[in-house]
């Protein structure tokens, strides 16, 4: 981890005095062994690191573990290599801090103006405690102690309330070739791939061990994406390296088309590209990455997520909503049909013409040899209780016992007509 300090314009009264405040705060870190001087880089920046008590220290600030702090920038400023510089340049490009404009009140027009630009500009990800520079990603041995055959991601961004649970980024300076920057990406794979045994027992993939990523569906499971951010100082063309990288490193990140409507990136590592320019200016809300395999600029999250396939779920969702609907609305109709067939076969009282209530219809039912249940089965209750308190409850019982005699008779006739025998002869004229 490192930070510069320049001396390029003449200060102003305040700024000399912020000046010695830094530069008292610096001699107060060097004191303590918490920074050290890296020298000088080519643009005449100096170069300020912090030692592994600093990181710690840092650690202890920002509520991080210390081994999420990164490693010191050891030699960037004596050797002149801007790479330390850019990966700061990086992180402030994508995290955005606002600045406070009370405290600018008193500055020119022309400052207050560029920090209300940058206050009205969309947000970055995350915060400063997002982010890690310097990482390990061991391929063998372990975190504290990375082997052979891993990478070493320039920046790592962990910001899940912003939509980006898990991004590496490499920073290349157009000083490499697409062949060098694909046995990278070789080695970003070689890590995504290596599994580990969990403190729960359980083998799972070594990265889900130290960050937290939403679980991918079966069959569709991609690694963490990587976004490559080439800074055009160098002598290569970064347009034909990427060209190159596209094609070298295809079998990493081609998905595999799933109905023409989305692709699946099981196993694959999702690659975005973008240039340091167009992200200082765009930040990472702007339609300035391409990733591999797309055809257009999108935004990061767009990028580095998967919009047709989420499309695809959402018309999915909805025309499954729609069945849904329908389907509960066939049920209601069906419903309201059988309940007004059933209300048209209600009884009517024969008295004072009131519906039958359910429990009345159900007592006035005949059973199956046509006797009634109830004395009055065509009388609603109130109307059965008047005609029983009159005295015609004997009667009603009287003819209803005569109606049973009567029903016995033919009942008896009708068995007796049956066993009468039949001539079987011949009846001549």
């Amino acid at each position: 981890m490192s930070y510069r300090h320049t001396d390029k314009d003449k200060p102003s009264k305040r700024k000399q005095a912020r000046t010695a405040s830094h530069t008292g705060a610096l001699s107060d870190l060097r004191k303590h062994g918490l920074a050290e001087n890296g020298g000088q880089i080519s643009g005449g920046d100096t170069l300020r690191n912090l030692t592994p008590m600093g990181l710690k220290a840092a650690s202890y600030e920002l509520g991080r573990p210390v081994g999420e702090m990164g490693n010191p920038a050891r030699g960037a400023g004596r050797t002149g290599a801007s790479h330390p510089m850019v990966v700061n340049d990086a992180v402030l490009a994508l995290l955005r801090p606002k600045p406070d404009l009370a405290q600018l009140a008193s500055e020119p027009a022309h400052v207050f103006a560029a920090a209300q630009a940058a206050v009205d500009a969309p947000d970055g990800l995350g915060t400063i405690a997002s982010y890690a520079t310097e990482v390990a990603l061991p391929a063998t041995g372990t975190w504290s102690n990375p082997g052979k055959g891993g990478a070493q991601a320039d920046i790592v961004i962990t910001s899940p309330e912003d939509g980006v649970p898990l991004l590496f980024v490499e920073i290349d300076n157009c000083y490499e070739s697409a062949q060098v920057l694909a046995g990278k990406i070789d080695k970003y794979v070689r890590f995504c791939q290596r599994k580990v045994k969990d403190a729960d027992g359980k083998e799972r993939p070594m990265w889900r061990t130290r960050w937290w990523v939403p679980d991918g569906r079966h069959g569709d499971q991609p690694h963490p994406p990587l976004l490559l951010v080439f800074n055009r100082v160098g002598p290569r063309n970064p347009d034909t390296v990427i060209a190159q990288l596209a094609e070298l490193t295809q079998r990493h990140w081609q998905g595999t088309a799933y109905d023409d409507d989305f692709h699946m990136y099981d196993g694959k590592l999702p690659i975005v590209v973008t240039g340091m320019k167009q992200l200082q200016e765009h930040g990472p809300a702007g339609a300035i990455f391409r990733r591999f395999g797309r055809p257009h600029n999108q935004a990061l999250l767009e990028a580095i997520g998967k919009p047709r396939r989420e499309a695809n779920d959402a018309r999915q969702q909805a025309e499954y909503a729609a069945r849904e609907r329908e389907y509960k609305e066939q049920l209601r109709r069906a419903a309201a049909q059988q309940k007004a067939e059933r209300e048209a076969r209600r009884p009517v009282c024969a008295s004072c013409g009131t519906r039958f209530t359910d429990e009345r219809w159900e007592a006035a039912q005949v059973t199956d040899w046509g006797t009634p249940k109830d004395s009055h089965p065509h009388l609603c209750d109130a109307c059965k209780q008047r005609v029983v308190a009159a005295g015609g409850g004997q009667a009603a019982g009287k003819q209803e016992h005569q109606e049973q005699e009567r029903g016995g008779a033919e009942q008896q006739n009708f068995q007796r007509e049956a066993r009468r025998p039949v001539c079987t002869g011949f009846v001549g004229l």
